[in-house]
């Protein structure tokens, strides 16, 4: 199926144009390449990464399908958290399909057991054995799908230790893991999360002092938007403050973890300051859309991909 086909045949009348006026199939399929719609290809300043079943409701369940989808809106990158326990012939296919679209695949979760699970702070060799073998097999994972990054979550505290002994229990296990993952041109990047007090790894500045400590190209943040404006704030500078050790940003509004503009996070101001300074450094980070939709169905489809044509649009 030909890409201007596959956009008609999915979106079709749902599509509604930057100003709010309804656009047909018909009249959508004849003018894609040039109308002023964001259901054409957009040219997005940053890459953001959907996930799988994002727009499922217009692209199907076919994850191929749902490939073409992303690349047909604009979208340059992908995550998929749940990469690692997909086939090994399926994590190939689907690492071909995004070089030929030309998207980039983001993050997968290294799989040890759970965010909270077999935690790293507690310095047991059980469980440091599942996080290096984890870390064996990621290196498998992202050369099938084509990725330098696996996010890691080091687990729960364990309470009964020193906050300091637990530190650097988990500072060790992360630099056992990190030449693993040197040696396969493979970064994690430690999420800090708000899901339960009970987790280790709460904060930037927390994290940036760990990927200090373990002093290795492949350990590196990953900080996520909507965590961290619920676990401390003070967005733009935590980022300034980080900003050596970042290798990955996720996003999503509060409340609710839904889409930009649907919260408090002034989303636009958040990422051209981020374009700006990648910019000055020569860098580029992707930007996993770890969130959900305000809407349902492919209406909620549609609000997604203008609520990021919206905050996309800030002068440079």
């Amino acid at each position: 199926m030909q890409r201007r086909n596959f956009v008609k045949s999915t979106f079709g009348a749902a599509g509604l144009g930057l100003t709010g006026a309804a656009v047909s199939s018909e009249s959508f399929a004849e003018n894609w390449h040039s109308q002023p719609t964001f259901l054409a290809k957009n040219h997005f300043k940053l890459k953001y990464a959907p996930h799988f079943g994002m727009f499922e409701n217009s692209a199907g369940k076919d994850l191929i399908d749902q490939l073409k989808f992303m690349a047909d809106m604009g979208f340059t990158a992908m995550e998929d958290n749940g990469m690692m326990g997909r086939e090994p012939a399926l994590q190939t296919k689907l690492g071909e399909e995004m070089a030929r679209l030309g998207i980039t695949m983001g993050v997968f979760v290294l799989d040890k057991g759970g965010n909270g699970q077999n935690t790293l702070a507690a310095g047991k060799q059980e469980y440091i054995d599942i996080f290096l073998n984890g870390c064996k097999k990621a290196v498998e994972t992202a050369k099938r799908c084509n990725t330098k990054l696996t996010t890691v979550v080091p687990g729960d505290f364990e309470r009964k230790l020193p906050i300091g002994i637990q530190t650097g229990n988990v500072i060790d296990a992360l630099r056992r893991g990190a030449d693993i993952l040197a040696a396969g041109n493979l970064t994690m990047v430690l999420e800090p999360l708000s899901d339960t007090p009970n987790l280790f790894l709460r904060t930037s500045d927390q994290t940036y002092e760990i990927c200090r400590a373990v002093n290795s190209p492949s350990c590196k943040i990953l900080f996520d938007i909507y965590h961290m404006q619920k676990n401390e704030g003070h967005i733009i500078p935590h980022i300034d403050w980080c900003w050596s050790e970042i290798g990955y940003f996720q996003i999503g509004d509060n409340p609710g973890r839904n889409e930009p503009t649907t919260g408090e996070i002034n989303y636009k101001n958040v990422f051209k300051h981020i374009y700006q300074k990648q910019k000055a450094e020569n860098k580029e980070f992707i930007f996993g859309m770890e969130h959900g939709k305000s809407q349902q169905g492919k209406e909620g489809e549609v609000a997604l991909i203008k609520a990021y044509v919206e905050s996309d649009n800030f002068t440079v």
